[in-house]
């Protein structure tokens, strides 16, 4: 203990009682290690009290008197105000470093925060994801990806709505993907190719029907944004960008903000798509039967970053059906202009 180091060779002189009955005697007092020693004046240590346990019993006054504990008799009376001032000194460096109550106690509440603090931070909110995913009906899903369509539409304009490319194109969606393609939107801008929200939508840039005179190519990105909603469940996408607060807001009220849907509508569409594993999409490209060397093409030209999408082309010295007839597809080519 550092401030007993500082008094191990003091020594002053006291007046030291046994206890109330016994006669007075002057002694000798000095530091031990853990005690302070009572000795007589051959140096015969008499008793030695514990330092942890000495109490002054009268605060102020002098000279001071010390007692071994609250419940002894015994007392030493010392004059020496260095002795005095070492005692008092040491004995509050001890109390000090004594565990509280009531330090525990915040010791512990804070243990316990902490603990709550990061399951919130990495427990709860995947928690909320997956509680989510499990009790969100589709209607909801619907409703959040109309208003993510919303949302894009005052981002980057109103979606191609010429009836009969719409028509072309949902004729086109369902021959691919059977029953339940849900909905395929074609916007003016706002996104780099293609992507997709919740509630079955797939979204596709105008460029992709415009700008390549292959209809395997449209199909292409739709069987793309169909194999990631299939991997990925679009609403844990928007719930992990949107964050806990729009996930219980959801979860509470079945929707979220317009703020909220905004910004994760915004997120979404200005992301890189995720990458697929090209085995999965190839079968996918292989159950419609639609050819992936379009789709690669219209990826990376030069083919060298798609190359196992080329090679491995399902429909490679096939025949091949249309996926679209050349007036649907003339008529689909046409939707941003109605």
């Amino acid at each position: 203990m550092t401030a007993l180091s500082q008094f191990q060779r003091l020594e002053s002189e006291g007046v030291w009682r046994e206890s109330a009955a016994s006669q007075r005697r002057n002694v000798v007092v000095s530091f031990g290690d853990a005690s302070l020693i009572i000795s007589d004046q051959r140096e015969q240590a008499l008793t030695h009290w514990s330092l942890a346990a000495i109490q002054r019993v009268n605060p102020g006054e002098a000279p001071a008197v010390f007692s071994p504990g609250t419940d002894s008799d015994e007392q030493i009376e010392i004059a020496d105000e260095t002795m005095t001032e070492a005692i008092q000194k040491v004995t509050t460096a001890i109390e000090r470093s004594r565990p509280r109550k009531g330090r525990l106690r915040l010791v512990f509440i804070a243990v316990v925060l902490a603990a709550f603090a990061s399951a919130s931070v990495f427990w709860l909110p995947g928690a909320l994801r997956e509680h989510s995913l499990r009790v969100v009906p589709a209607s909801a899903r619907s409703e959040l990806g109309s208003q993510m369509l919303a949302q894009l539409r005052l981002m980057a304009g109103t979606a191609c709505s010429a009836t009969p490319g719409r028509a072309a194109l949902a004729r086109l969606a369902r021959g691919i993907l059977g029953p339940g393609a849900g909905q395929v939107v074609v916007v003016p801008a706002g996104v780099a190719l293609a992507t997709h929200f919740p509630g079955q939508v797939i979204i596709l840039n105008r460029a992709i029907v415009e700008d390549f005179e292959d209809t395997e190519v449209v199909a292409g990105f739709i069987l793309a944004e169909a194999q990631r909603r299939a991997e990925t469940d679009p609403l844990d996408r928007v719930l992990r960008l949107a964050g806990p607060l729009a996930n219980i807001r959801l979860l509470t009220t079945g929707k979220m903000t317009d703020r909220q849907v905004r910004d994760v509508t915004q997120a979404i569409v200005t992301a890189p798509a995720p990458a697929l594993a090209s085995e999965t999409l190839l079968a996918r490209f292989k159950a419609a039967g639609v050819a992936s060397g379009p789709y690669a093409y219209a990826l990376d030209p030069s083919g060298e970053d798609v190359l196992a999408l080329i090679e491995g082309d399902p429909m490679r010295g096939q025949a091949r059906r249309a996926v679209l007839n050349d007036a649907d597809w003339i008529r689909l080519q046409a939707i941003c202009e109605g």
